[in-house]
């Protein structure tokens, strides 16, 4: 049953047919939150309250994007809200929670390379690794990007290079990354 079909459904009185939706985003929402964040607990947090702001936002829901887009947008926007906690508790974002981190990857190379790779995700600016998962994690084009974040194409295209730049510094020497 398509995102639509559901999202119909839910929308004629069936609560429970949300759980679809949930079903068939969950792990991607997750591993877009965990490389955001950082850590499974938050990731887990983050995703629990985009659904559930999705679903009391349900009939503001328009056709015109694809659900999943809709949803990251909504996922995005709570991370960067849980960041801005952190930060006013002048909590210091440290390293990724590497082991779930690798269970929602695929792993292409040498398995050894992903703890360095976290950790020098870890050391990007919020902004940064967000632009970075949301492009080769989630394979968004920066048009589906900017539409997610607010965030002009060209900012992104920005962003994503001083990111990548920062990670080859960080993983100088780093064999396989």
């Amino acid at each position: 049953m398509s995102d639509h079909a559901v999202i119909q459904e839910v929308l004629s009185g069936n609560v429970e047919a949300f759980s679809r939706l949930v079903d068939g985003h969950y792990d991607r929402s997750v591993r877009i939150a965990l490389r955001i964040l950082g850590n499974r607990e938050d990731a887990e947090e983050a995703v629990q309250d985009a659904f559930l702001r999705a679903f009391r936002a349900l009939d503001g829901y328009e056709d015109r994007e694809r659900f999943s887009a809709w949803l990251t947008r909504i996922l995005v926007n709570q991370c960067r809200t849980m960041l801005a906690r952190a930060q006013k508790r002048e909590a210091v974002f440290s390293d990724l929670d590497l082991n779930a981190a690798e269970s929602l990857v695929e792993r292409d190379g040498d398995e050894a390379s992903w703890p360095d790779l976290g950790r020098a995700l870890a050391q990007l600016s919020p902004d940064q690794r967000e632009a970075v998962v949301l492009r080769y994690s989630d394979d968004l084009t920066y048009d589906e990007m900017a539409r997610i974040t607010g965030v002009g194409e060209s900012a992104l295209k920005m962003r994503v290079q001083r990111a990548f730049g920062r990670l080859r510094a960080l993983l100088e020497g780093v064999p396989n990354v």
